[in-house]
């Protein structure tokens, strides 16, 4: 759904991106990193409308930004021997292993990733063969996952990627019928990734945020929103980049 207009406007000291779409409703959001503000709104909606909007929700947005600032964020990544990496909400430190051969991650018990690369391998090469690794995983998990939630919800995806997204957990397109999950997911407790899969499987169900959706993921996930809680509670990636 493409945006057509798009303008900023301050509120109560609290700058707001409105993006005017070919929408029904309103639908407000808070993006981390740092508390971003976005509106979507239908066109032809007055300014006193949106400027009331906002103001009624001007306490939830602060709460919401509020909690960005104090949630935790991991320092930049240099990819070198000792670092704290994390698979499935584990904590691992990087062990770096000289190789003139194949480059590969490994995972060595329970306390080590093992990263085997050449010396001179530079630091963004070296991430990336991490990123790698990580969307292998990733991919493994889904491919466990999907079956099981795709038959309990009786819908089908034609299509899912895993991307980094800087302001998404995940995304789903719904005539395409394709999802995208953050990579980022896969540091976090399998718990969390299971959420946001079944999540945007139920946008394919029901597109918006209203008593329908929460409905059905109370049927079939009747937990979710404690796993909502955890991912959110968790680090942020150190990219500048809840749901």
């Amino acid at each position: 759904m493409s945006v057509i207009d798009s303008e900023d406007i301050q509120i109560g000291g609290i700058q707001v991106q409105v993006n005017r779409k070919a929408i029904k409703n309103l639908h407000l959001s808070v993006l981390p990193p740092q508390g971003k503000v976005r509106l979507s709104v239908p066109h032809g909606i007055s300014e006193q409308a949106i400027r009331l909007a906002i103001i009624t929700k001007l306490a939830w947005i602060k709460q919401q930004q509020a909690g960005f600032i104090a949630q935790p964020r991991q320092s930049i990544r240099e990819m070198v021997a000792g670092e704290s990496h994390y698979l499935w909400g584990k904590r691992y430190r990087l062990s770096i292993v000289d190789t003139s051969g194949k480059h590969f991650v490994t995972e060595k018990g329970v306390t080590k990733l093992e990263l085997a690369v050449a010396k001179k391998t530079s630091v963004d090469n070296r991430l990336k063969l991490l990123n790698g690794f990580y969307r292998q995983r990733m991919q493994d998990s889904i491919a466990k996952l999907l079956p099981y939630w795709q038959h309990k919800l009786g819908v089908e995806s034609n299509d899912i990627g895993i991307k980094k997204m800087k302001t998404k957990w995940g995304s789903c397109n719904i005539q395409a019928k394709r999802l995208w999950l953050n990579l980022e997911l896969v540091k976090k407790p399998p718990e969390c990734m299971e959420y946001i899969l079944v999540h945007e499987l139920v946008h394919l169900i029901e597109r918006h945020h209203n008593e329908r959706f929460r409905s059905i993921m109370d049927k079939n996930m009747p937990d979710w929103r404690e796993r909502r809680n955890l991912l959110n509670s968790l680090p942020l990636a150190y990219e500048d980049w809840s749901y």
